[in-house]
């Protein structure tokens, strides 16, 4: 097998293995072009297959049948040739970006590349269009800047222009000299074109200068030349390397009549030129090096094809010579679906339509301008963006192609959906856009509503200002419509939309004239979408879910577009959750964590343990990026999270001071581009809970054990689950009662089924439920208090538990789901604490010293229970059918569920319309244990990522 190496270097791209290089090149190529091949046979079959078109160049005279009729038989590689050219599917245009020739060693490159090429059988005549030399990566000047910036110089008389016009003689010379020798004739022509040139460039700056004006006919002429002196070493070169090529000055073909801001190609005068070029050189043979960028206009006078214009110049080049494809070779592997350094999960498409990347151009995107399609689309000419430093990657086709239109592999195949399922589903958004720096102009009012001509009123005005307009959305009550400009034009549009219902304000059938600013335009496009049910609610979805809200919203009735306008600050954040619910197989879910302690310690190593599993089967991807102490923080740098291997080592030596404000900011615009967010509060904090609102309103999730909002302040519980329900973020709080128990969970369910719940009580403390299920008359309860300690099921101050505090707080927790609207100091508790030693000046030792001394007064209430045959649980209730909740040492009776417990099980019993006393809804388990918390609270983080989108 043949093999190869190659990279990229800031001379250009270094290889080995040629011939492996090659073959794999081919390969690339023949597979990105499955059905085009077999659907361009004929050329004649573009121009049936064009005919019913119309474009933007149907002023333009269509390609000479008669020109092609005639044709004689085309050059055969040997050189042998006719009076004309055959035009039609041997011939491929290939064209170069400047980077792709921005210096000597990728000059050589790129003419090594293509001779291998045209020498191959999957091409038989080649056209090269190239664009001025750019920069090879190391700071060095583009040529075309270089000539505008001398042209801007020569306006403003600054002589200093004569400094760029001796480094661009200099640059060529060297690059010539490199690539020819400098002692060979071939070096020595071009260099005397290239002095005449400078020298005729710099009579014409001066002259510039002396006026201090210039015109667009002087600035052709000037920024042109960089293009003319590229395609010449070109051809040189592909000579000097032993190959055939010849140089054509595209000033000698390409005809163009230009009107307003619009350039209409002169197709009928270009192929005349274009016989009359082969005929004089007797066909041409070899590759034919053509210069981008510039043409003629009918009277001769050079022009260029302005914006884009090499890029045009080579569909132009395609539909005159009829090609069956057109490269063009940059610095990048195709387009992406979104932009990659905004988004870093992006990919690179491998097809799209015409109609694609019209619009996905207009709104940005790294794609060929609109009008250089034109001729492509006119004889349905594929066309290939590739990358030259990367021959691998297959690249993007724009094509009509039907079946071009489906994803494929990393070779450009295509599959269908028999083979590949979901393919049609992830093909029915090809990628997003945005245009950043927007403002949004509002127009309301009563008149307004059903007045004919108010629209064009309106913007008649707009464009007599200049103002252009992005995009235009209206209500269809026709009180209100809004356009988007460019920010800079945000105020000359208002005070033109002023003027123009100067009247209509003044009476009031017009409110006012409002600009919303720092705004940012979101396109999501795709052809396939109009054939799909649910994609704007899915974008939608995937807005709301990350907390963005949508300004305004317009869609075309081609449905190829689907536009919304959402704040500047939310911008990325949209694109990233957009993208990833239209890209990503996972659901990825950013993590910071507040409360390192020992549960927050514990989850983090369940999710470190289970993180590959979740990726793998379940397609979750859980990143940790902040953790979060009492004093210090620890925040991701990377774009893969915080490592959970060694976080406790950094969390310790290289943690920062806490700042809360700073730990939200990071997890909502963290560096991994995630667009979901969670905090997880492990901790028993008061002042914690008090960021929950403002963490829930900034669109961040809350996953925690904490009972603090649930069982505290009424307005801030109202205030959180208000939020939650009026919004998409979430507040999942499993752990607050049962630990790992789904308690929440099942009395949710109850309700929202519409049962209605009458008590629900229980043992909701571990710790209790290990004294009372442990201590018998044989042992002093002290000493069971000691033993629970000692085992790890108290807190560090036993009274905490005792107190019957922590229970009352889950048991508001409950009534409150359940309709009680309580608060805690409505709740009576009977604490367990001897009343002498509840003064928190005592120590927790000096507690425990002095217990044993109520010993007695405890031992005579078992006692009691005992003799009754019944036994002592420590029980909060929440009789919801009398509006009560206690909390107090109860007896019940042997046999009964709450008696049969053992360990530190928890266990509560929900009494229903639906569950009634003797049939009553139990759930039990393990109640309390940093294992079990922590693993309550995972289920959470993973019950919130299928709310996200995650396999359920």
């Amino acid at each position: 097998m043949l093999t190869q190496s190659r990279h990229v270097s800031a001379g250009g791209v270094k290889s080995s293995g040629r011939s492996g290089r090659n073959l794999k090149l081919r390969s690339a190529r023949r597979s990105l072009l499955p059905a085009v091949a077999a659907s361009s046979a004929s050329p004649e079959h573009f121009k049936q297959a064009a005919s019913p078109r119309t474009t933007n160049e149907s002023s333009s005279q269509p390609l000479r049948s008669s020109t092609r009729a005639a044709a004689a038989t085309a050059p055969t590689k040997s050189g042998a040739s006719s009076a004309t050219f055959k035009r039609g599917h041997d011939w491929e245009v290939h064209k170069f970006g400047g980077t792709c020739v921005g210096s000597s060693e990728r000059i050589r490159n790129v003419a090594k590349e293509m001779m291998s090429i045209e020498a191959s059988d999957a091409c038989e005549r080649m056209v090269m269009v190239v664009s001025a030399m750019g920069t090879p990566g190391d700071g060095s000047p583009k040529v075309t800047d270089l000539l505008l910036n001398a042209l801007a110089k020569a306006e403003s008389r600054d002589q200093t222009y004569v400094d760029d016009l001796k480094a661009l003689e200099k640059k060529h010379e060297d690059t010539a000299g490199d690539l020819l020798g400098s002692d060979s004739d071939e070096y020595k022509d071009f260099i005397g074109k290239l002095r005449e040139d400078v020298v005729n460039i710099e009579s014409t700056l001066k002259a510039i200068s002396i006026a201090g004006t210039s015109t667009e006919t002087f600035s052709d002429i000037i920024v042109g030349h960089g293009e003319l002196w590229t395609a010449q070493m070109m051809a040189l070169t592909i000579k000097k390397l032993g190959g055939q090529a010849h140089f054509l000055d595209a000033r000698q073909i390409l005809t163009i009549n230009p009107s307003g801001s619009n350039t209409n190609v002169m197709y009928e005068v270009s192929n005349e030129r274009l016989d009359a070029w082969f005929e004089e050189r007797d066909g041409a043979p070899g590759i034919v090096v053509a210069t981008g960028f510039i043409a003629r206009k009918p009277n001769g006078v050079p022009s260029t094809l302005k914006r884009n214009g090499s890029d045009y110049s080579a569909t132009i080049f395609g539909a005159l010579f009829e090609s069956r494809m057109i490269t063009i070779w940059t610095d990048v592997d195709g387009v992406y679906s979104a932009d990659p350094r905004k988004v870093r999960e992006a990919v690179c498409l491998p097809a799209l339509s015409y109609n694609e990347a019209w619009e996905l151009s207009y709104f940005g995107a790294n794609v060929l301008h609109p009008a250089t399609t034109l001729p492509a689309m006119k004889y349905n000419i594929p066309v290939v963006l590739r990358n030259f430093f990367n021959l691998d990657a297959p690249g993007t086709v724009i094509s009509d192609a039907k079946d071009l239109l489906r994803p494929g592999d990393s070779m450009g195949r295509s599959y269908d959906e028999e083979t590949f399922p979901d393919a049609a589903d992830r093909a029915q958004v090809k990628g997003f856009a945005t245009i950043d720096d927007v403002s949004i102009i509002n127009v309301e009012g009563t008149g307004l509503i059903g007045v004919p001509g108010t629209a064009a009123m309106l913007f008649d005005a707009v464009r007599d200002a200049k103002v252009n307009v992005i995009m235009i959305s209206q209500a269809s009550s026709e009180h209100s419509l809004c356009f988007a400009v460019k920010a800079a034009e945000a105020d000359a549009a208002k005070k033109a939309v002023e003027d123009c219902f100067k009247e209509h304000i003044a009476k009031g059938r017009v409110e006012g004239v409002e600009v919303v600013e720092n705004c940012t335009i979101l396109a999501a496009v795709g052809q396939e979408m109009r054939a799909r049910h649910g994609t704007l609610a899915t974008l939608f979805n995937a807005l709301a879910t990350a907390s963005v809200n949508v300004v305004a919203v317009a869609q075309g009735s081609s449905e190829y577009n689907l536009t919304v306008v959402v704040k500047s600050d939310d911008s990325v954040r949209a694109l990233r959750a957009a993208h990833a619910r239209f890209f990503l197989s996972e659901t990825p879910l950013a993590v910071g964590l507040v409360g390192p302690g020992l549960i927050g310690k514990v989850l983090l190593s369940q999710i470190n343990e289970q993180k590959e599993k979740l990726l793998d089967e379940f397609n979750i991807d859980l990143r940790v990026v902040a953790i979060a102490g009492s004093s210090k923080m620890m925040l991701s740098t990377g774009d893969i999270g915080i490592n959970l291997d060694t976080w406790e080592d950094e969390y310790a030596n290289n943690a920062e001071p806490i700042d809360m404000d700073a730990f939200a900011n990071h997890l909502r615009n963290n560096s991994d581009g995630i667009p979901n967010s969670v905090v997880v509060d492990c901790t028993a904090s008061d002042e914690v809970s008090d960021f929950y609102v403002k963490w829930l309103q900034t669109g961040i999730h809350i996953v925690t054990p904490n009972k603090k909002v649930n069982s505290g302040p009424l307005s801030r519980y109202n205030k959180v689950r208000r939020l939650q329900r009026e919004s998409y973020t979430h507040y999942l709080c499993e752990g607050t009662v049962g630990a790992g128990l789904p308690i929440i969970t099942t009395l949710r369910g109850l309700v929202e089924t519409g049962d209605r719940i009458q008590k629900v009580e229980g043992i909701f403390s571990g710790t209790l439920s290990y004294i009372f299920n442990t201590w018998t008359t044989d042992m002093k309860f002290s000493d069971v208090v000691k033993q629970a300690r000692d085992n790890g099921y108290t807190e560090p101050d036993p009274r905490e538990d005792l107190n019957g505090t922590d229970v009352a707080r889950k048991v508001v927790t409950l009534a409150r789901e359940a309709g009680m609207m309580i608060e805690l100091d409505d709740v009576p508790i009977e604490s367990l604490v001897p009343e002498p030693l509840r003064d928190p000046s005592i120590s927790v030792d000096d507690f425990m010293a002095k217990l044993p001394d109520y010993d007695d007064e405890m031992a005579a209430k078992l006692a009691e229970a005992e003799a009754a045959g019944e036994k002592l649980r420590f029980v909060g209730v929440a009789d919801v059918s009398n509006g009560k909740a206690s909390v107090a040492l109860g007896k019940y009776p042997a046999g009964h569920p709450f008696t049969t417990l053992q360990g530190s099980d928890n266990i509560i019993e929900f009494q229903t319309s639906r569950y009634t006393q003797g049939g009553s809804l139990i759930v039990r388990g393990p109640g309390a244990g940093a294992e079990v918390t922590a693993a309550g609270v995972f289920a959470d983080l993973l019950k919130l990522t299928q709310y996200l989108g995650a396999p359920s």
